[in-house]
């Protein structure tokens, strides 16, 4: 099977200007994808029920986006066919005073998913190569020396059989204004909003600075990154589910084998 369109082959150059937020792939719109979506969640319930029966893989899932990127609206429509028994969601806050006492991927390295368990991360360890270079809470001379650690960190889970696949939820910057101003005027989407995320706004250059290096420094071959387009969510979410499937069927899973002699045993 043919690797994603929108996979950033390793050592690529990444300049986000170049991939268009808006793409729709193939599809005319949203009634036209919903079908091919439908078959990637049904897969992916499938395929997950054979990981978890196995547990012989872990499987790492990553987002990142900006603010009102669309993190949350894709976990649960993605991940809303799949067995909530195998899998987990965390989301990365403001380091607590015990986390900030430990190196800076300790608390991510707590969470990652056991063998047979889908592990997601609703913002991750490249928030340390974000929001701590753009703000300044951390020194050049710090974060610059994070690319190669995170690699290093990645590269020793996915000896240990764990399958990392990270997604950037690329928006537009028009898009993003539309989305906050709805958080505003929907009563139901109020408590979503942050005052602080249009502080953040004021560095989107900055930003989208920052994640080009991230996607053209750290995409590798045991940890690749997605540029999703994610304007329309409908399209996002294909794109996900897709990329999803084609690595979870390119693995060699199977269910475990029965007990000796199951075939001779009754049940009285």
């Amino acid at each position: 099977m043919s690797d994603s369109p929108y996979l950033v082959k390793p050592h690529s150059k990444v300049n986000l200007k170049k991939y268009p937020t808006n793409d729709t792939g193939d599809f005319k719109d949203k009634e036209d994808a919903e079908p091919a979506t439908d078959r990637h969640l049904k897969r992916l319930s499938v395929l997950q029920e054979v990981l978890y029966a196995q547990a012989k893989y872990s499987v790492l899932i990553v987002f990142q986006a900006l603010d009102a990127g669309g993190k949350d609206g894709a976990i649960e429509h993605v991940f809303s066919s799949v067995n909530p028994q195998g899998c987990q969601v965390t989301s990365f806050k403001v380091p607590s005073t015990e986390e900030k006492s430990h190196d800076y991927l300790w608390r991510y390295h707590m969470h990652v998913p056991a063998r047979g368990m889908i592990g997601i991360f609703n913002r991750s360890h490249y928030e340390s190569l974000l929001v701590e270079r753009v703000r300044k809470f951390a020194p050049e001379k710090v974060w610059s020396k994070r690319f190669d650690q995170i690699n290093a960190f990645e590269e020793m889970l996915a000896a240990e059989d764990v399958i990392i696949l990270k997604f950037f939820l690329h928006i537009s910057k028009e898009e993003q204004k539309e989305r906050m101003e709805s958080r505003l005027l929907d009563a139901t989407k109020n408590w979503k909003f942050n005052p602080g995320d249009l502080e953040d706004r004021k560095f989107w250059d900055d930003y989208q600075e920052a994640y080009e290096d991230v996607l053209s420094k750290c995409s590798t071959k045991h940890g690749p990154w997605y540029v999703v387009p994610s304007d329309r969510k409908w399209f996002r979410n294909w794109v996900i589910s897709d990329a999803i499937v084609r690595k979870l069927e390119g693995l060699d899973m199977k269910f475990p084998p029965p007990v000796p002699g199951i075939e001779k045993i009754k049940v009285k």
